[in-house]
C-alpha cells in the first residue's frame, strides 16, 4: 500500500496557517513565522492552485544534528535514490532574518555538493528532470526534497527576483514586475505586452504600476485622485485622470487592466468582474487586500464570486492568485479571457 507523500512548502513568514488551511493537508510542522510548513496526507497538490505557497516540494527525508566539519557525507547519504538523476541543485534557507544568516554558508557549500553529484552522474543540465532541494531551517538541520518542474517554480527559495528601475515613482513597480514574471512565461510576455498596447491603472498614484507598464511600451490611462510622482508625472504615454477608480469606465476596450486599490476584496473582485463581463479588457492583474483573520475564506469568497458570474455568462477564463514576494497582507490575482 502506497504511503501518502509529505510536502515541504515555502511561504511568507506569518502565513503558515494559511498554507495549511488552503491545502487541507495534515500539518506535521508549522512553526509560526518560520516561512515554511511540512504537510502530509494529500496524494496530489497542484502548485498553480495554491495562493500562499511560494514553492511546492516533495519531502524525502531529514538530516538532524549536522556536524560542522563534515556536512557533505550525511547529506549525500540522505539524497533519495528515486529519482535517479536531477536537473538542478538548490540549497535554500527560510525567508527570515535567521535564515538569511545561512545564505553565505549555502553559497560556499553548493559547489562541493554539486561536484559530488556530478561525479556520480546524478546531476545533469536537464530542465525536464526533477530538481533537488536541500533546505536548511537552521545550521544543524536539513530537509531533503525534490520539485517537479511542471508543478513548482524554478525560482530559488520560491522567490522571483526582479530589478528596480532607478526612476520608478515607488517600490510598487517591483510588485507588478514580479506579477508578470510569475503569471506569464516569456512567450506570453512577448505576445501580450507589446509596445502600443493600452492599459488602465486604477488607483495609480504615485505611479509604480503605471511606470512598469510604460517601461514595457504600453500607453496607460492612470486613474487616481492623487498625484503621480517623478518620471510618471507628465510622461507622453501616460494620461492621468483625477477620478474615482470605482467609477471610471473606458470609452473603448483596453488590452490590460491593473488595480492596486485599498478596498474590501469582494468589492475589488466585483469591479474586475464587471470590466470582463462588459468586454472592457482582456486581461487584468489586481491586488486583493486580506483581513487579519479568515484570510483564506475572504480570498475564496472573492474568487468564487468572479468564477460564478463569468461561468454564468459563458466566459472562458484563466484565474490564478499568488501571494507574491512583494505582497504583504494581500494577494495578487491574474485574470485573462480565453478564446
Amino acid at each position: 500500500m502506497d504511503t501518502l507523500p509529505s510536502w515541504l512548502i515555502y511561504c511568507r513568514p506569518g502565513f503558515e496557517r494559511d498554507c495549511v488551511e488552503e491545502t487541507q493537508a495534515k500539518p506535521v510542522e508549522t512553526t509560526a513565522d518560520s516561512g515554511y510548513v511540512v504537510l502530509q496526507g494529500k496524494p496530489k497538490l497542484a502548485y498553480k492552485q495554491l495562493t500562499f505557497a511560494r514553492q511546492l516540494l516533495t519531502l524525502h527525508g531529514e538530516v538532524s544534528d549536522l556536524p560542522e566539519r563534515d556536512r557533505l557525507s550525511p547529506l549525500l547519504a540522505a539524497i533519495p535514490t528515486t529519482p535517479e538523476r536531477f536537473g538542478a541543485l538548490y540549497l535554500e534557507v527560510p525567508d527570515t532574518n535567521e535564515g538569511k544568516t545561512l545564505s553565505g554558508f549555502t553559497r560556499r557549500f553548493q559547489p562541493l555538493l554539486e561536484e559530488a553529484l556530478r561525479n556520480d552522474s546524478r546531476l545533469l543540465e536537464d530542465p525536464t528532470l526533477p530538481r533537488l532541494h536541500i533546505f536548511f531551517p537552521d545550521e544543524h538541520r536539513a530537509l531533503v526534497a525534490t520539485s517537479d518542474p511542471h508543478n513548482s517554480t524554478a525560482a530559488l527559495n520560491g522567490i522571483q527576483r526582479v530589478s528596480m528601475a532607478g526612476d520608478a515613482p515607488s517600490r510598487s513597480y517591483l510588485k507588478l514586475a514580479e506579477a508578470f514574471e510569475v503569471f506569464l512565461d516569456k512567450k506570453e510576455q512577448a505576445l501580450w505586452l507589446k509596445p502600443g498596447m493600452t492599459a488602465v491603472d486604477l488607483g495609480a498614484a504615485p505611479g509604480g504600476w503605471t511606470w512598469q507598464l510604460v517601461q514595457r511600451g504600453l500607453k496607460v490611462t492612470a486613474v487616481d485622485n492623487g498625484p503621480l510622482k517623478g518620471a510618471a508625472a507628465g510622461h507622453p504615454n501616460i494620461k492621468h485622470l483625477r477620478q474615482d477608480g470605482f467609477r471610471f469606465r473606458p470609452q473603448r476596450p483596453v488590452d490590460w487592466l491593473v488595480c492596486d486599490m485599498v478596498e474590501q476584496p469582494q468589492r475589488v473582485a466585483a469591479l474586475m468582474t464587471e470590466w470582463f463581463v462588459g468586454g472592457m479588457t482582456q486581461r487584468a492583474i489586481f491586488n486583493l487586500k486580506l483581513p487579519m483573520k479568515k484570510r483564506v475564506a475572504a480570498l475564496q469568497e472573492a474568487l468564487n464570486g468572479i468564477r460564478t458570474i463569468l461561468a454564468a455568462k459563458g466566459i472562458r477564463y484563466r484565474l490564478e492568485a499568488r501571494q507574491l514576494y512583494h505582497d504583504r497582507d494581500e494577494v495578487t490575482v491574474y485574470l485573462a479571457r480565453k478564446r
